[in-house]
């Protein structure tokens, strides 16, 4: 089983939401450019017949439209996001999962530990009528005692709740746990005769018993008592309690090797209940994860009476349920089906939590998981962020995207909200810098249809573009309004796109006033190329306090500080470059302030025009 789980880890590669969203926003821009630079060259070859000037000019115009610096930026905010999750000790081993966190709107996870305390007490050892009967936790201990597999929590509990002395007793050989089972057994050499002992999931107990045991008198089950057994296994389950039945056989001292196959005509001795109690916090982390627009659902090993019963004192909303023994008799497609209405899957095996995951993704949504167990580890790899905890098994924190120094929902909740400013902050500067280099390629376009010469230098387009980049770079340090905080925040390319075609032509409208102007000024081509390198890196630069908020810049939503002094550094070296010593070699002459005046009232109009078609453009598509 441990064997099938690595080697399915192995093979794993999930491609998550931030994958997708990147991978479309690349083609789309690809597709833009290769349109608009075979356009352009096509342009310039046909009207100037120098082939060499119109190649290099469309590849200046190719870089110009290229976001190159979204890796940069992609990276920064992820970092900064990394470095504030750690504050709120949420460590982060993939920088990509922190927009996966943000963008998440359905969180899978197992019940204990996250609902529940994960502080497992032995509450009951009884017989199979409810009466507290020490052989039965003297078998239990036998088995937890013996086995030399993993030890699980349950073992633990049983050995720690006191010492039991095993006198005369030999082990013979085991039956290791596995999930599909859901039992293991020990044998052992006693009174003559080797005993085997199994403990597991009741359920899985009955199907191997023949004969129960009360007050030291085997009697037979027959069909109208196994469903009074089930009636008590109920009673323990409806009252929260964990239960392992205990069950035993015995064979001659002759057989010394034993297989599954042995695990049959079991005497039923009893069980032990462990009470782990619900969290405090969790009823209240729950609300506010829900309040977040993130559906919990649990995916759970335990039995169905347990799970309803913790879901219920914790308030998660119960809308269904269904057992792994149901899943399996399921189609892929009825799978997809019954996981848009159901809350609580139980009885699991490990692959059937990665199933239900698929399921999800297959429905479009975005998925977290939180798991600490092996049997949590194809979950972990296969979800858009797999969230894991500092106690958990190796296996499972190799897995994770993301490790929580405490297993809290509360925990969570900080931590999706930091994923959403993190993806904002991403967008905002792809939206800024898609729309406002699709307008300067439209510009670029009209321009070589009726200048007789190039608008631009080759090394201004170049130079406007990289100083523009530079002084995004303090995007990932910027705030964000609290309405992208309140919903999962996940890629939308086919919205960028409409945005970059409503505010690129805007952009592009200023432009051809911009040229107009200075052709009716009769200003030189030098004189014409620095007024458009001004005009053009003044708006794309300052239109990013109007495309970063939905809302009125400045008066009802602020930049953060560091942003607003890096827009103004650059501002001003944009606007000092024409006077510099730099100025002839990039081709720039002075500009009079008459001119730079008309340019700054062009600026304001057009980030104003940019507002209010923002304003439209929200109520209509957002």
């Amino acid at each position: 089983q441990f064997g099938e789980i690595s080697l399915r880890l192995s093979r794993l590669v999930v491609e998550t939401s931030f994958d997708k969203g990147i991978k479309q926003l690349t083609w789309l821009m690809l597709r833009v450019m290769l349109v608009m630079v075979v356009v352009i060259f096509a342009i310039n070859a046909f009207f100037r017949g120098n082939l060499t000037e119109a190649f290099l000019f469309s590849l200046a115009v190719a870089v110009g439209l290229t976001p190159e610096m979204l890796p940069m930026i992609v990276a920064l905010n992820l970092s900064k996001g990394a470095i504030e999750m750690s504050k709120k000790r949420v460590i982060v081993k993939r920088l990509n999962s922190i927009q996966n966190f943000g963008a998440m709107d359905v969180l899978c996870t197992d019940k204990t530990g996250t609902l529940t305390l994960d502080k497992v007490v032995l509450e009951k050892y009884c017989d199979v009528e409810g009466t507290d009967d020490e052989t039965t936790l003297r078998y239990a201990y036998t088995n937890s005692f013996f086995q030399t597999g993993l030890k699980g929590l349950l073992d633990r509990t049983i050995l720690d709740h006191g010492k039991i002395e095993l006198r005369n007793m030999k082990k013979i050989d085991e039956i290791p746990f596995d999930f599909s089972r859901k039992i293991m057994s020990v044998i052992v050499d006693t009174d003559d005769k080797h005993r085997l002992i199994a403990k597991g999931a009741p359920e899985e107990i009955y199907k191997r018993c023949t004969h129960y045991e009360l007050h030291d008198v085997v009697h037979p089950i027959e069909k109208k008592k196994l469903e009074f057994l089930h009636k008590e296994n109920d009673i323990l389950g409806a009252q929260g309690f964990r239960v392992l039945a205990v069950a035993y056989r015995d064979f001659s001292r002759s057989k010394t090797v034993f297989s599954q196959e042995d695990e049959g005509e079991l005497i039923l001795r009893g069980y032990v209940a462990f009470l782990d109690p619900p969290k405090p916090t969790a009823k209240e982390a729950i609300e506010a994860i829900r309040k977040l627009g993130i559906e919990v659902k649990i995916l759970t090993g335990d039995s169905e009476l347990v799970t309803k019963k913790i879901c219920s004192e914790v308030g998660l909303n119960l809308k269904g349920f269904l057992s792994g023994d149901e899943l399996k008799e399921l189609s892929d497609a009825k799978v997809r089906e019954v996981v848009k209405e159901t809350t609580v899957f139980y009885r699991l095996s490990p692959l059937q939590k990665e199933q239900i995951i698929q399921a999800l993704h297959a429905n479009k949504h975005i998925v977290g998981y939180l798991g600490d167990g092996i049997n949590d580890a194809p979950a972990l790899k296969a979800a858009d962020v797999g969230i894991s905890v500092e106690g958990a098994v190796d296996i499972a924190k190799e897995s994770a995207d993301l490790i929580l120094l405490r297993k809290s929902l509360k925990v969570l909740k900080e931590g999706v909200i930091e994923g959403r400013k993190t993806f904002r902050n991403i967008v905002k500067y792809v939206q800024m810098g898609t729309s406002s280099n699709f307008g300067n390629m439209l510009s670029m376009t009209g321009a070589s249809l009726f200048l007789p010469f190039l608008p631009m230098l080759p090394i201004q387009v170049l130079l406007n573009n990289f100083l523009y980049d530079l002084s995004q770079l303090a995007i990932p340090t910027d705030s964000v309004d609290s309405e992208y905080l309140t919903t999962p925040q996940q890629w939308n390319v086919s919205y960028i796109r409409r945005f970059m075609f409503l505010i690129g032509p805007i952009s592009s409208l200023f432009d051809f006033l911009t040229f107009g102007m200075l052709l009716y000024l009769g200003v030189s081509i030098a004189a014409f190329r620095t007024g458009w390198f001004v005009e053009s890196f003044l708006t794309q630069t300052l239109v990013i306090y109007v495309i970063r908020t939905r809302k009125i810049p400045f008066l009802q939503s602020r930049p953060s500080a560091l942003l607003l002094t890096s827009s103004l550094v650059f501002v001003a070296i944009a606007l000092l470059l024409p006077i510099s010593p730099f100025a002839h070699a990039l081709g720039f002459v002075p500009l009079p302030f008459s001119l730079l005046g008309l340019i700054v009232l062009e600026l304001f109009a057009y980030l104003v025009l940019v507002q209010l078609a923002k304003r439209w453009f929200v109520k209509t598509f957002a």
